[in-house]
């Protein structure tokens, strides 16, 4: 009789134990994103891990090109936001993309410059003795700077080509150029330490960002509730105060 409750007693606590553990381990999401998204998806982190407990996002931010690359050469994910369609059709192409995509803001440029604007830059056409950084014209807001300098009828000659909008920004920041082309949500973000130039050609060029799970992702019921979250009211308002357009 001893031997038996011994026994019961080991087999309840392994169960209990077992339960245990399930309740504190934790599921990863990973959610690649374009840099131009990393304010607001980061804030809507806190939102999205307090109504799912035990799922910690990753965030992997980059110039939508690069992203779609590394998801073309297998890199695991479950969730990818592009900043133009461009960049997402070519995530279906490559079939990591099955599901329809959903668009869920939009963006333009703007030219962002030291602060108080030293060069005394107006516009595009003042650039030619500045010295100017775009993205390269692989990547979402590289392809948005040529349509700009095209309505604009300029031909820009940039000292460097980076590979997203924040390296763009840097570089400005930084002291390394005079201008750069950065969205307009970048810019609102730095805040003092750009000045900014509005562009009127920037309607020439209006980045749509769309948003899908990723087809072979182990996490697909959360990674829909988090595309969910960015195209719900909760992330609409982020994105709106975030100085997005609507979709």
């Amino acid at each position: 009789m001893i031997g038996r409750v011994a026994v019961g007693a080991a087999l309840v606590l392994a169960t209990v134990s077992g339960c245990a553990s399930g309740d504190t381990e934790e599921s990863t999401l990973t959610v690649f994103a374009a840099a131009s998204l990393k304010s607001v998806f980061t804030g809507l982190e806190k939102d999205f891990e307090s109504a799912n407990p035990g799922v910690d996002v990753q965030f992997s931010f980059a110039g939508s090109s690069d992203l779609a690359a590394q998801l073309q050469a297998g890199a695991p994910a479950d969730v990818f936001a592009s900043a133009d369609q461009t960049t997402m059709d070519k995530a279906v192409q490559s079939g990591r993309i099955t599901a329809a995509p959903t668009t869920f803001a939009t963006n333009v440029l703007t030219l962002v410059t030291a602060p108080g604007n030293p060069k005394g830059i107006t516009g595009i056409n003042d650039l030619a003795d500045a010295t100017v950084v775009v993205c390269a014209p692989q990547v979402p807001c590289g392809r948005a700077t040529k349509k700009v300098a095209d309505a604009a009828g300029a031909t820009l000659r940039p000292v460097s080509e980076e590979s997203s909008v924040a390296d763009v920004l840097t570089k400005v920041t930084s002291g390394q150029a005079d201008a750069g082309f950065v969205y307009v949500t970048d810019a609102a973000g730095a805040g003092a330490k750009v000045g900014v130039v509005a562009l009127p050609e920037a309607s020439a060029a209006v980045n749509t960002y769309p948003i899908a799970v990723v087809a072979d992702s182990k996490q697909s019921e959360n990674a829909r509730k988090f595309a969910e979250l960015v195209t719900g009211p909760a992330g609409r308002a982020a994105l709106a105060a975030a100085g997005f357009g609507a979709p």
